[in-house]
């Protein structure tokens, strides 16, 4: 019996969750935001933020005796952040967290310089992306060379939260989920690549030690344990007590798809990004462009003010949209690999030109694109059982009538909660468990699960299925060999 704490640095916040160590129960929680003006993200570089921010956050989310009686605390934090100090140990200058145009011009450079997207993919089981933290080194190195070259340290904002909650001591440590997204970390063979380090940055630097996700990190003087900490996303995951068998799909303005799976995924494609959960597993991941953005601009289009108006209206429309079918392509498109297309309207006909028709063909054509997501992963051997459903949009009736008959399985909506928080709890008390000689390091504490609304395909299911097969002949017909490797 006892109490852990689960702290989660997000863009914006940070939230603290203090959670009991057998049951996961929330027993207290704290919130902050970080005290940033707007970042310098205009276009011209990625976004800057003095990372004393979080910890200032940090401090007042956790005011008023929030922290007392705690055995062990966890650390989530945002992804992609990078943090370069210099060899004093020593902020070079602010953390860069976002990712712009220009930086997709560094991703661009560092596909080219190690001959290609399959390259990387073998690498380190993904394609560079404009906000992932290899890119951002290259970005430094073209237009900060002075910075560059100063960059003796690489942190993410994880690492480094951990690293100053133990009082900045020699020894640096990150864990595999974090480590999986930077771009110089193969989930694979679960080592550095530093030679892409330097190509990045142009000079090797020290990056932190790799621990296993029930280490501790350390203890503070006060005796207080401090765990492994990972990512957001990792975090959430581990929150939501997703395993085998389980995926993940997020509605965002953009929209991803994971899932627990055994061991790494290379995909020469680059669709599939390969990060490691914070278990131990692996949690590949597939993005759609076009998500939310989806159903916002039907809602323009439309004239309906808000989603809630656009979902009634698409209930009075029946499964298929009386034939319309929207490829829902409005930012060009990742998954498939169409990033210079369009979206696409097809099946009109008088009978079929309703605003209602046109609702339900953009939920319809929203989850189609999700589930081609998800057929990525099906495709590779990743067993998906259950669907767990996130966002705001996921609350939506137009979208719990129509997905578990399109994914063709149950679909979990979990009730709003801090998962990341909680998951960064859960890997506290597991830490703590283990130096205690409690709980095994293979085996994470159970606790309770989400609470959730279950859906299940049901008779929908035949009707669902035909739903998407006349989706997938209208963009194979559309967009012929989107879909090969």
């Amino acid at each position: 019996m006892g109490i852990v704490a689960g702290l989660d640095s997000s863009p914006d916040f940070t939230r603290i969750v203090v959670c009991d160590t057998d049951s996961g129960a929330v027993l207290r929680q704290g919130y902050a935001p970080h005290p940033v003006d707007s970042p310098d993200g205009g276009g011209s570089r990625p976004s800057d933020v003095d990372p004393q921010a979080w910890l200032l956050s940090l401090g007042e989310a956790a005011g008023g005796g929030l922290l007392e009686g705690v055995q062990a605390i966890g650390v989530s934090a945002q992804q992609n952040a990078v943090v370069p100090l210099d060899a004093q140990g020593n902020t070079v200058r602010p953390a860069m967290v976002g990712g712009d145009k220009r930086a997709q011009v560094a991703a661009a450079d560092l596909v080219d310089a190690l001959g290609g997207r399959e390259a990387w993919a073998q690498a380190v089981g993904c394609v560079p992306q404009a906000a992932q933290p290899v890119t951002k080194l290259r970005w430094l190195a073209k237009t900060e060379p002075e910075h560059a070259v100063r960059s003796a340290v690489l942190m993410q904002a994880h690492d480094w939260l951990v690293w100053q909650l133990l009082g900045r001591p020699v020894r640096r440590t990150t864990d595999r989920g974090g480590a999986s997204g930077t771009g110089y970390w193969s989930a694979a063979t679960g080592a550095y690549r530093s030679d892409l380090v330097e190509l990045a940055l142009g000079h090797q630097a020290m990056l932190p030690e790799v621990i296993g996700p029930a280490e501790a990190a350390g203890t503070t003087p006060e005796g207080l344990l401090i765990s492994a900490g990972t990512g957001e996303t990792m975090a959430a995951a581990f929150g939501l007590g997703i395993g085998l068998g389980d995926a993940v799909v997020s509605l965002g303005a953009s929209g991803s798809v994971m899932a627990v799976h055994p061991e790494a995924l290379v995909d020469s494609s680059g669709m599939i990004t390969s990060l490691a959960d914070a278990t131990g597993m692996h949690l590949p991941v597939v993005t759609t462009l076009n998500a939310v953005r989806t159903l916002r601009g039907a809602a323009e289009l439309l004239g309906v003010p808000d989603l809630e108006g656009l979902s009634d209206l698409a209930m009075k429309s029946t499964p298929g949209s009386h034939g319309l079918v929207l490829l829902p392509y409005l930012e060009g498109e990742r998954t498939p690999s169409l990033p210079h297309t369009a979206g696409t309207l097809t099946g009109l006909r008088r009978e079929s030109m309703k605003p209602e028709h046109l609702a339900r063909a953009a939920f319809e054509g929203m989850l189609c694109g999700l589930a081609d997501a998800l057929d990525v992963l099906r495709g590779r051997g990743v067993e998906v059982r259950r669907i767990f459903l996130l966002g705001a949009a996921a609350e939506l009736p137009a979208v719990q009538a129509a997905a578990p008959s399109l994914f063709g399985t149950q679909v979990v909506v979990p009730q709003p909660a801090d998962y990341a928080a909680i998951g960064a709890a859960r890997q506290a008390a597991w830490a703590l468990g283990v130096s205690q000689g409690t709980l095994d390091p293979r085996t994470p504490p159970v606790w309770q699960g989400a609470a959730a609304q279950v859906l299940e395909p049901g008779e929908e299911l035949a009707v669902g299925q035909a739903v998407r097969q006349q989706f997938v002949s209208v963009r194979d017909q559309t967009h012929p060999g989107a879909f090969r490797s």
